[in-house]
This record gives C-alpha cells, sequence and structure tokens, in this order.
C-alpha cells in the first residue's frame, strides 16, 4: 500500500479538494497553509484514517505537528500502521 497516495486520496475527499491534492509533496505545508484544513477537517480526517486504515487513534497522539506537513501525516499513519 502507498500510504502517502492513500493520505492525499483522503485528504482530497474530506477537504472537498477536487484533485488538487494530487500535486501535494511531503513538503507540502497543511495546518495553516490551507484554508480548508480547520478543526473540524482534522476530526474528519482522524476519522477517515481510522476507517480507512483500521487503527484508533486517541486524543492524546492528536498534535498540531502531526498536521503540518503531508510528510508529518503520512509519518503518523506510518507509525500507527506499524503498530
Amino acid at each position: 500500500m502507498n500510504t502517502q497516495k492513500e493520505v492525499l486520496s483522503l485528504l482530497d475527499e474530506v477537504l472537498s479538494l477536487n484533485g488538487r491534492a494530487v500535486a501535494y509533496t511531503l513538503d507540502t505545508p497543511l495546518l495553516g497553509a490551507i484554508p480548508e484544513l480547520d478543526s473540524m477537517a482534522v476530526v474528519a480526517l482522524i476519522t477517515g484514517f481510522e476507517e480507512r486504515f483500521g487503527f484508533s487513534v486517541d486524543d492524546d497522539e492528536i498534535e498540531g505537528s502531526t498536521f503540518a506537513t503531508v510528510g508529518s501525516l503520512v509519518a503518523f499513519v506510518d507509525a500507527k500502521l506499524a503498530g
């Protein structure tokens, strides 16, 4: 499975980016850089990750830095998948 591709797909879906996420790289800034990524979108993304990847996320695992860039988000998902 390509985690980056799945994360970008979910970002595109949840934030209604209409395909813009395809062009994002690991260095693309997210939180504070993409207006669609607000607190409600963060909750929706977390729920989406839980459903798509089959892991659960505890409240204390969520930090702003997790959503700083595409790369930090992919690293978070990879770490959760690794257990």
